[in-house]
Formats: structure tokens, C-alpha cells, sequence
């Protein structure tokens, strides 16, 4: 089983850039595609970015297109999202998950592990 766990949330001003990470501890991370997902109060978890289990196939959200980046680093068993520029809106619970699957999954039932979560706040 893998066990996902999300760190580099906080509390920014808008405008300003975090790095979320998440780290498999079962090592097993290295053949499944990740994808980072948010959710807010009261709406549905929605699809930030994915990214292919060897990292040459991303897919983004429209809404983080140019401003968020998501990375893998499979020797350390670690998905990132680099999230820059960012707005108030971008303030939710990030979720990182992941499925073994070849290419992207866009489908969020199609996820099979999931991170605890880690919290953004960004200020106006």
C-alpha cells in the first residue's frame, strides 16, 4: 500500500510561491501517476495537475496554467507542486494521490491513494 503525505503548505501573501511535496514512504511511488488535487468548503475536490509516472506527460487546470508546475523526482519517491503567483482563490486543502496507470488520469475516482492533506492560505 502506498502511504502519501503532503508537506509545504502555509500561510502567504498573494503574489507569493509555495512548494508542496509529497512523499511515499513505501517507495512504490516511482510507477504510479500523481496528481495534485484541492478542495474548499462547501465545493467539490477538483484537479489541480497530474503528471505521468516517468514525468513526460503533465496535465494542468486552466485556472493554475503558467503559474503552477508539477515535478517528480522517482530516486527520492517525491512529487511536487511549485505554485507561483498566487491568488486568494488558490487557498484550499492540497491533496496529492496517486494510481498506477500509464499516460495521465484526469478521473478522480480513478485515484487509489491519498494524501492527509496539506492546508494554503493565501492573503489579499
Amino acid at each position: 500500500q502506498v502511504l502519501l503525505t503532503e508537506s509545504g503548505g502555509g500561510l502567504v501573501q498573494a503574489g507569493a510561491s509555495l512548494r508542496l511535496s509529497c512523499v511515499d514512504s513505501t517507495h512504490t511511488l516511482t510507477s504510479y501517476v500523481v496528481g495534485w488535487f484541492r478542495q474548499t468548503p462547501g465545493k467539490e475536490r477538483e484537479l489541480v495537475a497530474a503528471i505521468s509516472w516517468n514525468g513526460d506527460n503533465t496535465h494542468y487546470a486552466n485556472s493554475v496554467k503558467s503559474r503552477f508546475t508539477i515535478s517528480r523526482d522517482n530516486s527520492k519517491n517525491t512529487a511536487y507542486l511549485q505554485m507561483t503567483s498566487l491568488k486568494p482563490e488558490d487557498t484550499a486543502v492540497y491533496y496529492c494521490a496517486g494510481v498506477p496507470a500509464f499516460g495521465i488520469v484526469v478521473e478522480e475516482g480513478r485515484y487509489k491513494y491519498w494524501g492527509q492533506g496539506t492546508q494554503v492560505t493565501v492573503s489579499s
